[in-house]
């Protein structure tokens, strides 16, 4: 039997219809069954399991909240604790190789934060903090992302410059000791162009990266043991056809590891590429659409299919994704959701 946990924004700001962080059952159907819809606090957008699955923990979007659950026999969740790390707009969250950890990347605060995990798993005190300069003093760049390497040795995070920074792309090498942070490695993205989130090959060598505003994917070679990151290629996420406004907003490569998919917002589509077996380049093999208003989050479930969180049309949409075609269809199966911008799975 398969769990997911569902962040759904709440604010007028955000023009939101969700309610909270919802935990549904995946019925052997495909069919799925809510079984909670928990508020604690606004905007609880991206989540992750502990490294054991007993507990989630939850950024709150725009303000500066991290909030820490523990999973409970029926896998519903029971609030633990609320934590105020500074940094404004939490949008990402991880867990430390040794469950000893949570990392909170921060928008406009800039900043990553290493906060220690408490024994009953609730969140404990900010223990190391590592910001992104701007071009001026008081100014950040804005990161978007805190995502670990296979080997959990390595984080990498990617930030935007939105006029006071500066679009990067790091891999930051990881004290686990201390919680500390050192860079290991940076590539400057062209201005405007906004990296905003990546996803690592199974092989631990090659790693993805899409650009926000440049609707763009880059190739990078990735040495796992100096952390060193070297930009091979980019393509774009779009058909030459499209003109209109378009912002890339995820990037995942498939369970097989054979392919990479990135979505976009406003034009509402997925983009598919072939990665090559040996040398780890991509080649677009086509573009499909979403079936829903603003893409802003998917990714792959337990059982293979594909996942889309359709933000503004409160959906989310099963695809089967062919791993020899590169194919996505759509199934009979649809959530309907106030908001929906992750989704986490459990088994």
């Amino acid at each position: 039997m398969s769990y997911a946990y569902v962040g759904c924004r709440t604010t007028k700001e955000r023009n939101a219809r969700g309610e909270g962080l919802k935990t549904y059952q995946i019925l052997s159907s495909g069919e799925w069954k809510e079984l909670q819809c928990l508020y604690t606090e606004p905007n609880p957008s991206f989540q992750t399991l502990d490294r054991e699955g007993k507990f989630l923990y939850s950024v709150h979007g725009d303000i500066t909240k991290v909030s820490s659950y523990r999973v409970v026999p029926n896998h519903t969740l029971e609030h633990l604790n609320t934590i105020d790390i500074g940094g404004r707009n939490p949008v990402d969250v991880t867990v430390d190789k040794e469950n000893k950890n949570v990392i909170v990347a921060t928008l406009q605060g800039g900043t990553l934060y290493t906060i220690a995990r408490n024994e009953d798993g609730s969140l404990g005190s900010v223990i190391a903090k590592f910001t992104y300069e701007g071009k001026e003093d008081g100014k950040v760049s804005t990161i978007h992302q805190c995502l670990w390497d296979k080997k959990r040795n390595f984080l990498f995070a990617a930030a935007q410059g939105r006029v006071n920074g500066y679009g990067q792309f790091r891999s930051l090498k990881y004290d686990h000791a201390t919680g500390v942070f050192t860079e290991a490695s940076k590539f400057m993205a062209r201005t405007w162009d906004e990296p905003r989130h990546a996803a690592v090959h199974p092989n631990n060598r090659w790693v993805y990266m899409c650009e926000e505003k440049g609707n763009k994917v880059l190739y990078f070679q990735f040495n796992d043991v100096s952390g060193e990151l070297d930009a091979m290629q980019e393509l774009t996420t779009v058909p030459e056809t499209i003109t209109g406004y378009s912002d890339a907003s995820e990037v995942m490569v498939d369970p097989s590891g054979q392919w990479v998919l990135v979505s976009n917002r406003y034009t509402d589509s997925m983009a598919v590429y072939r990665i090559d077996p040996i040398t780890g380049y991509l080649k677009n093999t086509g573009f499909y659409p979403c079936l829903g208003k603003t893409p802003r989050f998917f990714c792959f479930g337990p059982n293979g299919k594909c996942y889309v969180a359709n933000e503004d049309s409160d959906t989310i949409i099963e695809f089967d994704f062919d791993s020899i075609t590169g194919q996505l269809t759509p199934t009979l199966n649809i959530v309907q959701t106030g908001s929906p911008v992750c989704i986490v799975f459990a088994e």
